[in-house]
C-alpha cells in the first residue's frame, strides 16, 4: 500500500523541521576570541538568540543558526567601552562641552570602531542631566552612560568650571543615586590651589558608592600629585590623562625619564590610571618611557571631542592601535577596552562574552604594514600594527558591517 503526503503537510514538516534546527539568530564563525573575562583567546565559535550570546564553543554547526558570519581569520572580543568621552552635544552657544557644539552624537564615532558603551565624563552636572538624558542618553543607539561633573552645571568651560559655590557633593550624590546611567563623578578644568574640588566630588561618589575621575591640575605652582595619588584616592578612583604633560601639573613621568615611584604605588593600591587620549593629553616622551619601564595603563580610553577626533587621536582603535605597537600585548589591550573598563564603571554584565550575556560584540582585523602614529604634541611614532574593525554588534543586531561579511552576495539573476 502507498501512502501519499500532501505536498502542503510535506513543505509544513519542512519549514518546521527547519525553525526547531536553526536554534540560533547570529553564528560568528571561526574567529580568534578573545574573552578576557573568561580567560578565551583562540578560535571559537559564538551563537546569538536574539539579543544574547547562547554558546560560546568550538564547531558549532552552521545549520543551527538562521544567518552565519564567517570571522575566519579576524579578531573577536566583547564590544568596546570607552569611559572617557564627551557626547552631551547640543546648540547652546559658549557652553564647551555641555549641550554644545563641541562634544559629539555617540552613534556616529562609536559602531564603526567597535565601540558599544561610551561614558561621557562631566558634560552634564545636577543641574542639567535631564537635558542630557533627554537628548542623547535616551536617543543613542549605543549605551551611553554618565559622569557627573562636580560642578552643578557641567562642564561649560571657563568660569563656569571655576565657581566653588556650584560644587556641591551632596546634591551630586543625591542625583546619581537615582539614576543607573551614572557611574561615577567628574572632577576637571580647575586650576585654583583648593582640594575643594577633589572634596566634594569624593563625598558624591561616597554617596552613591561609585568612583571619582580626576582630570588633574592647572594651578601654578601645582597641587601635589603624590597627595592626590596617595592619601585622596581610594582603590577605584580613576586618574586620568595619564601620559599628558601640561602646565600645573606634574606628569607621571620625571625629568630623567622615569615613572615617580608613588605612582607605581598607586596602581597597586588599586588608583585606576586611565588614558583618556584627548587633543592635547597624550605624549610619547611619557607614554614610552613608561611602557618600557613596565607601567601600563589599567584603562584605554578616547576623550572624544571635536577637538581630538582629527587630530593625534582619532578614535578608540587607533589608540589601541598606538599600544600594540608600543609592545602592549594585544590580549591586554583589548582587557583595557573592554573587562576592566567595565569593573572600573561597576558594570559588570559588560565587558565580556558569557552565556547570556548582553550581545555586544565587535570583529577586528589586525592590519600589517607600515603606519604613522601622532600624539598631542605633533610628534609622530612608525608602527607595524594597526586594528581595523570589521563588524559591530550591538544587542544581537548588526549596527556596523565595514565589507559586508555578515550579507548576502549579489548574485546576476
Amino acid at each position: 500500500m502507498q501512502i501519499r503526503i500532501p505536498i502542503f503537510s510535506f513543505l509544513l514538516c519542512l519549514l518546521i523541521f527547519s525553525a526547531q534546527a536553526q536554534e540560533y539568530s547570529l553564528l560568528l564563525k571561526g574567529g580568534h576570541v578573545i574573552d578576557p573575562k573568561n580567560n578565551i583567546d583562540a578560535v571559537m565559535d559564538i551563537a546569538l538568540v536574539g539579543d544574547s550570546i547562547a554558546s560560546v564553543a568550538e564547531n558549532i554547526p552552521e545549520n543551527q543558526a538562521e544567518k552565519v558570519v564567517d570571522a575566519t581569520g579576524l579578531y573577536v572580543t566583547p564590544g568596546l567601552i570607552d569611559i572617557h568621552s564627551h557626547n552631551f552635544h547640543g546648540t547652546e552657544p559658549d557652553a564647551y562641552l555641555s549641550n554644545s557644539f563641541t562634544a559629539l552624537p555617540p552613534d556616529g564615532f562609536t559602531f564603526r570602531v567597535g565601540v558599544t558603551t561610551v561614558v561621557d565624563v562631566g558634560g552634564a552636572g545636577w543641574r542639567n542631566f535631564s537635558t542630557f538624558k533627554e537628548q542623547t542618553i535616551d536617543q543613542s543607539k549605543t549605551r551611553v552612560l554618565s559622569f557627573l561633573n562636580i560642578v552643578g552645571s557641567g562642564m561649560k568651560g571657563g568660569a563656569i568650571e571655576q565657581n566653588l559655590q556650584d560644587m556641591d557633593g551632596r546634591m551630586t550624590g543625591m542625583l546619581a543615586r537615582q539614576h543607573p546611567e551614572i557611574v561615577g563623578v567628574k572632577v576637571a578644568h580647575y586650576s585654583g590651589p583648593e582640594w575643594k574640588p577633589v572634596e566634594e566630588a569624593l563625598i558624591a561618589a561616597e554617596m552613591a558608592d561609585i568612583p571619582v575621575m580626576i582630570d588633574f591640575g592647572g594651578n601654578i605652582p601645582p597641587l601635589s600629585l603624590e597627595s592626590l595619588l596617595m592619601e585622596r584616592l581610594r582603590p577605584g578612583d580613576i586618574f586620568t590623562h595619564t601620559f599628558a604633560h601640561v602646565p600645573g601639573r606634574i606628569p607621571i613621568v620625571d625629568e630623567r625619564g622615569k615613572v615617580r615611584p608613588y605612582v607605581y604605588e598607586a596602581q597597586k593600591r588599586g588608583v585606576i590610571f586611565d588614558v583618556g587620549h584627548g587633543g592635547g593629553s597624550f605624549l610619547f616622551r611619557q607614554a614610552i618611557p613608561a611602557m618600557k619601564e613596565g607601567f601600563r595603563p589599567n584603562t584605554i580610553s578616547t576623550d572624544l571631542h571635536t577637538g581630538s577626533m582629527n587630530a593625534g587621536m582619532k578614535d578608540q582603535l587607533n589608540i589601541m592601535s598606538k599600544f600594540l605597537n608600543m609592545e602592549m600585548p594585544l590580549k591586554e589591550v583589548i582587557t583595557a577596552s573592554t573587562w576592566k573598563s567595565a569593573q572600573v564603571i561597576q558594570r559588570e554584565e559588560l565587558g565580556h562574552l558569557s552565556e547570556g550575556a548582553v550581545a555586544d560584540i565587535a570583529v577586528f582585523s589586525l592590519q600589517e604594514g607600515a603606519f604613522g602614529f601622532i600624539d598631542s604634541e605633533g610628534f609622530r611614532m612608525e608602527g607595524t600594527q594597526k586594528l581595523q574593525c570589521e563588524l559591530t554588534i550591538r544587542a544581537g543586531d548588526v549596527v556596523y558591517d565595514l565589507n559586508g561579511i555578515s550579507r548576502p552576495p549579489w548574485i546576476v539573476e
